[in-house]
Formats: C-alpha cells, structure tokens, sequence
C-alpha cells in the first residue's frame, strides 16, 4: 500500500519505520524535518500534507494535539487538500473524541473514510512494534486499515464507530496516571519505613499488585531514570481531556484531579518534559522523603 505518514517524533518515528520495513511505500512528512534514518530505509520525504495526501492510498497522522490534528488535516496545503474519493485517513494522535467525530465528518464529506487510532505502549512499544491500538471508525475502514496496524501494534482492537477509539485512549490514561500514583505512594512507604523498594518491588511483581506500571515505571523510580519516555505535559493534556468530558457528563473522577494536582507540582518545579513516572517527585516533596536517590 502507499502509505502517508505525518509526525515523526519518538513515537511517530519507529511506527513509520516499521510500515517501511513491512514492505509498504512510506511517505513522510514532519514539521522538524523527515529523520535521515527513514529516507535511507526507503521513506519518501514531502514538505507538505497535501502532498503526503495526494501520493498516499491511506494518510496516518501522529501528532501531539487536537489543534496540530486539526492544522495538519484542514490547515494550507493540509491532508483535505490532497485527498481523492475513497482514501483513507488515520489519526493516531491521543485527542479530543467531540472533535475527532467533528474532523471524521468533514473527511467523509470527500468521499473518503476516517478512522480515530491512538495507541497505548509509549516509545518502547513503538520502537518493539507492540503497541495497543484502539480503533473508532467504521468495520469498512478498520479492516483495510489491519494490515498496517498490525505491523505496529500487537493488541489492535475496534471499539466502536469514531470517537470511540479516542474515548478508549482517555479511559487509558486515566488507569495510568492512577496507577502510577499508587506505584509512587506504595514504594515512598516501603522506602520511609526502612524496606528496601528495589526488594519490595521484585516482590509486588509476583503478586497481585503487579503490573506493567509497577515493571517499568518502578523502575524508573528506583533508578531515577525520568527522561521521557511519555512527559508529563502530554499526559496532563489527556487528563484535561478526560475531567473536561467528566464536567460534560456530569460525572466526578476525584483521583484523575487529584493526579492532574500532583503532575501540576512537577511542572512547577520545571519537570513539564519529565517521563510521567516522575510523578512520584510530586509525592516526595510532600512527604519530605524519596524512594531512592532524592534528586
């Protein structure tokens, strides 16, 4: 297939890498440039969306917000531009599920289909080619769509019709942020009350507390390993995202605001662009105590 792909940063770059070396014809585009390491596998680089849109059967988009997604697609010389009846049109980004129902009507207006498909995984997912994938979209569309999702992710999965792809992936981050606070919380008390947390993780990890958060993100912790990774910034993004859909169905989410509270902490002492798992720094402070280290 001729495939487009637009935003190639630490997730964006190892995806496009893996449709290049799956066998597809890959065009590129990036507002930084199109990495060198992709043009010499066999990308073709472009200036423009259009004209990704205009060479490519399906165009991926991979982008940080609802506002780049929104540019990227309908902007000068954007996606919409380039496109012919019965394209496809793939939006990987992590964004507002109102908007992307709004950006999947105006692309079918063209006569061509959309499918919203954020991923779960982070950079080590990407670069492994195991990323979760959650779909919104018609079958139509998800079924042409499988043969490249399946090069980059490992758990693909059609939730329902578009949004629905965008409102698994809040969902998702929801159950991150919580877990983290409570891999932070539990390995602060190890730590404070004389265990060793490195010992005590090992241990959690054979029990029902275990989990792929309290593997890596731990680790992380114990290591005080914080480059990103997923930053801070970005996950605060999809937290605005899940408490401003919380506000609109009138429902309460207490701990995702009391998660967004403490990324907010790490912000204020400069960590916007620490991995996500630095939460537990926000933590620390309060309790004048850290898991290991204390930088």
């Amino acid at each position: 297939m001729k495939v487009g792909f637009i935003g190639l940063g630490i997730m964006g770059r190892p995806m496009a890498g893996h449709l290049i070396r799956g066998g597809h014809e890959v065009h590129l585009m990036s507002r930084s440039g199109v990495p060198r390491e992709l043009v010499d596998l066999g990308g073709i680089p472009h200036r423009t969306p259009r004209e990704v849109a205009a060479a490519a059967e399906a165009v991926i988009t991979m982008v940080p917000d609802t506002p780049d997604v929104e540019k990227v697609l309908f902007g000068p010389d954007g996606v919409a531009e380039g496109l012919s009846p019965g394209k496809l049109v793939i939006d990987m980004s992590s964004i507002d599920p109102l908007a992307t129902r709004d950006f999947a009507r105006r692309i079918e207006e063209r006569g061509c289909l959309y499918l919203d498909a954020p991923v779960s995984g982070g950079q080590v997912g990407a670069e492994a080619g195991t990323l979760t994938i959650m779909v919104g979209g018609p079958e139509e569309a998800f079924e042409r769509a499988l043969p490249l999702f399946r090069l980059m992710g490992k758990n693909v999965t059609r939730i329902g019709p578009n949004g629905d792809g965008q409102t698994a992936k809040v969902a998702n981050q929801i159950i991150v942020a919580l877990t983290i606070e409570a891999v932070a919380e539990g390995l602060l008390f190890a730590a404070r009350a004389g265990a060793d947390p490195a010992r005590v993780r090992e241990a959690l990890m054979g029990g029902f507390a275990g989990s792929r958060i309290l593997e890596v993100h731990g680790q992380r912790m114990i290591e005080r390993k914080f480059e990103p990774g997923f930053r801070i910034e970005l996950h605060q993004k999809d937290l605005n995202l899940a408490l401003a859909g919380a506000r609109a169905l009138g429902l309460a989410l207490p701990a995702t605001a009391l998660c967004q509270q403490l990324f907010n902490a790490c912000r204020a002492h400069g960590g916007a662009g620490w991995d996500h798992s630095a939460l537990v720094r926000a933590l620390e402070m309060l309790a004048g105590a850290a898991v290991a280290g204390g930088d």
